[in-house]
């Protein structure tokens, strides 16, 4: 009888052991490591495993089959996890994807091929995405103009728009850098790739290239923008066959007429926008609200709308956080003016009170963009010349989590829209 029971025990020890587990990784307040949770996601499904992005559930959990590399390589990254078993995965499932909770299970199973659109040349200032990217431990590959037109983004599933001037204007930063030698250099590396395109001007490089991405998403490509490469891409696209570029940018006038001739058909996101035609000004149009929204440090403070995860799972993967409220930080483009926003697009974060979107998506074609205003979601005015953020110090940052629910929202399996 001994024996019996000794041996029962043995038996179920035996397959306890080898029975399935799962490997949940929450997401809300008592995550230590939010940041490096996307990369240990994204490092999964690179190894063919897929994962149940668990939205809502626990501020956006991620689950997925037990391996012990797995569970090793969180533990080296510092990220924190939970093992489950087997029925305990199947309650989880079952909790989300019932009809009396706004909570689903969305299923990554492809890691989307990043690409960052960024200079070569050193320029005096960081980028919250390759931050974000590099903190993660997420691959990612540097394209430029050169690249963009030799027809190399279809190598890739996601580009990101490095802090940018898609307008041909460097930034509007000749008032106070001409003298600079980064400006310099910037404006040499520019002049020369467009002349190698056969373009007279760096503003028509920047159209051609501004077209192309467009091309990259009508074929079913994401796009991430911060900052002013959100405007000002919007704002080249509008003025093609339009010269708005002043003669210190381009070696001619620019038309005094610019703002009535703006296609608003040609944009993504705004429409009825006006130019800042003043070169000397750091601003390129009203769509940006940097300078009139006298905001209190201690009062910027954005809020995440919250979408259907079953009927709009797109909206509610973007906006996946462990805290609906997100603190403000100011860019060369903070914040969009919400009448120039155009009707078809969805505004996921807004500081109401002075009528500003500060996140916002949308569709073009079969492909998807997204657009989030400032700079550095650590840095609440960051300056030319500032050291880079590190986010060593803020890996539970709610604003960085944003750029990174972009950056993985690509590998979900596509669902069938509900009728």
């Amino acid at each position: 009888m001994k024996k019996n029971i000794f041996l029962l025990s043995f038996l179920l020890s035996f397959f306890g052991k080898i029975h399935a587990e799962y490997l949940l990784i929450p997401m809300e307040y008592t995550q230590s490591e939010h940041l490096k949770a996307y990369g240990i996601a994204y490092w999964v499904i690179e190894h063919g495993v897929d994962v149940d992005w668990l939205l809502n559930y626990r501020g956006g959990s991620f689950m997925f089959k037990y391996n012990p590399t797995f569970e090793q390589e969180m533990q080296v990254r510092g990220v924190r996890y939970e093992k489950i078993s087997d029925s305990k995965s199947s309650e989880i499932l079952a909790y989300v994807t019932s009809e009396n909770v706004n909570m689903d299970a969305v299923k990554l199973e492809k890691p989307p091929k990043v690409a960052v659109y960024s200079p070569k040349n050193k320029q005096p200032w960081d980028d919250a995405v390759t931050l974000a990217l590099t903190y993660a431990e997420i691959p990612y590959e540097v394209v430029y103009d050169d690249e963009v037109l030799e027809g190399k983004l279809k190598d890739y599933d996601w580009l990101h728009l490095h802090h940018e001037d898609f307008t041909g204007q460097y930034g509007k930063f000749w008032a106070s850098y001409q003298n600079a030698q980064w400006y310099r250099d910037d404006v040499m590396a520019q002049e020369a790739t467009a002349k190698r395109w056969g373009y007279t001007k760096v503003s028509q490089m920047k159209l051609a290239v501004s077209k192309t991405i467009k091309e990259f998403m009508g074929n079913g490509g994401f796009l991430f923008a911060m900052c002013s490469a959100t405007d000002t891409y919007d704002i080249g696209l509008a003025a093609e066959g339009v010269d708005i570029c002043a003669q210190m940018f381009d070696g001619d006038g620019a038309d005094a007429n610019a703002s009535s001739k703006l296609d608003y058909n040609q944009t993504l996101a705004f429409k009825d926008f006006n130019l800042v035609m003043n070169p000397t000004q750091y601003e390129f149009s009203d769509i940006d609200m940097s300078d009139i929204r006298n905001v209190p440090e201690s009062m910027d403070f954005f809020s995440l709308f919250e979408f259907s995860a079953k009927w709009d799972p797109v909206p509610s993967m973007l906006c996946q956080n462990h805290t609906r409220t997100i603190k403000g930080f100011m860019g060369q483009t903070t914040s969009f003016r919400k009448s120039f926003i155009k009707s078809e697009v969805l505004v996921m974060g807004e500081l109401n009170a002075y009528s500003e979107a500060r996140y916002i998506h949308g569709n073009y074609e079969k492909g998807m963009w997204t657009y989030y205003g400032g700079h550095d979601p650590e840095d609440y005015r960051h300056m030319v010349g500032e050291e880079p953020t590190d986010l060593k110090l803020h890996p539970t940052s709610p604003g960085y989590r944003l750029i990174l629910n972009n950056i993985l929202f690509p590998a979900a399996k596509k669902k069938k829209q509900k009728t």
